[in-house]
């Protein structure tokens, strides 16, 4: 008889310095798709849902669709969007979507970062709610974005923990298959994995997992990798943690994943890691720059696009993706040919849908979220398109998944600035944010795009030269910046610290 294999989908890395709380609307609006719809929106896709898909046909399962949750990073949840998802997955792992009774084993693809009003540890308490329903002989394992802030309770209530290992990333399809193959040798007996979570007293290292050159993070996992070939451990993953998280248990961690017996093993492998991550703690491979080198930079031109990078205001961290002081810059600087990939302004996209293409408008572009963080850009524009903002991404990240940008619009400052207007914040990760907006990204002098690092899959191939610019927002890499009342101290680098492992 087939395996009865729950798969469902709840992410959310949430940004608790934010203003805004995300609600069930914001998962309706982006992502919330249920049960067996699930298969036609995700097949063939290279995410986890497309993994696991892939991986029921493979091991000849019978799936139990739940829900495929997903929602732009930003404030915690509220308690009717975090309840209301919970409990989609649990009535799923009773049995109740299609009535055939309990679950042989649980898939779940989490982000490893939510808080939501009455959860600090949302997918701990979510893993605890799965296996009080299932049980404890039952398989459930979670695949975690890189910057999990993963903690000793979800480990305690998962046979493992299977993370990302790439930044940008672009490995979730292989991850959820390795995942599942865990869960396939779990049910045939020939495995009993269990959990070990070890973390040390740091807020941040690894490099915030970049993997787009050498360095600390490709190191640590060629170690994890070695690891996993010894007798009795079967994952070795490396969380970097979320910085802008105020919970007991941000930062990063070791989750290794192995057999009764080899507890002892396992936790030589992630002490031994975090050993190495707290030696170089203080390697990066990346700095931000100031809007003025950002806008000298410009000026030397060249036959591919600068990108700039405004990492600091971006939505996939939680900013609120309309911070104008870079914008601001370039079109007071006259700078040819720029295009902007995005600016949240649902208003002033409602005013250029009233107005029509071809109009000409006076706008207050950007800065209504936090005006603290930069005024209004206040101009006129053309309107140069509009579209509902749907498309699918390209890739090589979460290549074939749908994007809803929400109504957008192409607003044209000055003689070649154009916005991408969007009514829905979401980060620039893909070409197709231009080019389903009639902008060929290669045929600009520069590209502006609100991310930190996932925009390097794509653009980092098309530029002359990528910069990050600091050009205020609320994804600072400097924690100093920020009031930290729940995180358990003392931490580095907010702390004098000798031992990462005292305590």
């Amino acid at each position: 008889m087939a395996s009865r294999v729950l798969i469902a989908q709840f992410m959310h890395e949430t940004n608790t310095f934010s203003k805004l709380a995300t609600t069930l609307e914001d998962y309706r609006r982006q992502r919330l798709v249920e049960g067996p719809a699930i298969v036609p929106n995700f097949t063939g896709t290279r995410n986890e849902l497309g993994g696991f898909i892939d991986a029921a046909q493979t091991h000849g399962w019978e799936p139990v669709w739940g829900v495929a949750a997903n929602t732009i990073p930003s404030g915690p949840l509220t308690r009717e969007a975090w309840e209301h998802i919970r409990d989609l997955i649990l009535d799923a792992a009773r049995g109740g979507r299609d009535g055939k009774g309990p679950v042989d084993a649980v898939c779940l693809s989490l982000h490893g970062a939510m808080v939501s009003e009455t959860e600090d540890d949302a997918e701990g308490a979510l893993l605890e709610s799965v296996r009080g329903v299932v049980g404890p002989d039952v398989p459930v394992v979670a695949t975690l974005d890189l910057h999990a802030n993963a903690t000793g309770r979800m480990a305690r209530h998962a046979n493992a923990l299977v993370s990302y290992r790439t930044y940008p990333h672009v490995d979730g399809y292989e991850r959820a298959v390795q995942a599942a193959q865990l869960v396939e040798d779990a049910l045939q007996g020939w495995k009993r994995p269990r959990c070990l979570l070890v973390q040390p007293a740091m807020l941040k290292g690894a490099d915030h997992g970049r993997t787009t050159q050498p360095g600390i993070m490709r190191d640590l996992l060629a170690r994890a990798e070695a690891f996993e070939k010894q007798p009795g451990l079967h994952v070795v993953s490396i969380q970097v943690g979320f910085t802008w998280s105020d919970i007991p248990w941000a930062g990063p961690s070791i989750a290794v994943s192995h057999e009764p017996g080899a507890e002892a093993a396992a936790q030589q492998a992630a002490e031994a890691l975090i050993a190495e991550m707290w030696a170089r703690r203080n390697e990066f491979s990346s700095s931000y720059r100031s809007i003025e080198e950002a806008v000298a930079a410009v000026r030397r031109g060249g036959d591919r696009p600068l990108v700039l990078a405004e990492g600091t205001d971006n939505p996939g961290g939680g900013g609120y993706n309309d911070a104008p002081n870079l914008l601001r810059a370039l079109l007071e600087a006259g700078v040819p040919n720029v295009a902007v990939g995005t600016i949240y302004d649902p208003g002033t996209v409602r005013q250029a849908l009233k107005a029509g293409v071809g109009a000409r408008i006076e706008v207050a572009l950007g800065g209504h979220t936090d005006p603290s963080l930069g005024a209004p850009v206040r101009t006129t524009a053309e309107v140069r398109h509009l579209s509902d903002g749907n498309f699918r991404n390209d890739g090589p990240m979460n290549a074939g998944v749908q994007v809803a940008l929400g109504a957008t619009a192409v607003l044209r400052l000055g003689d070649s600035l154009d916005v991408v207007t969007t009514s829905t914040r979401m980060h620039t990760i893909d070409l197709q944010v231009f080019l389903s907006q009639g902008i060929d990204p290669l045929a600009r002098n520069v590209l502006v795009v609100k991310s930190s690092q996932h925009f390097r899959a794509a653009f980092g191939p098309v530029a002359r030269e990528v910069m990050l610019v600091d050009a205020g927002g609320l994804c600072s890499t400097d924690a100093s910046r920020f009031t930290y009342a729940k995180l358990r101290r003392p931490i580095w680098p907010l702390d004098p610290v000798e031992d990462p492992l005292a305590g």
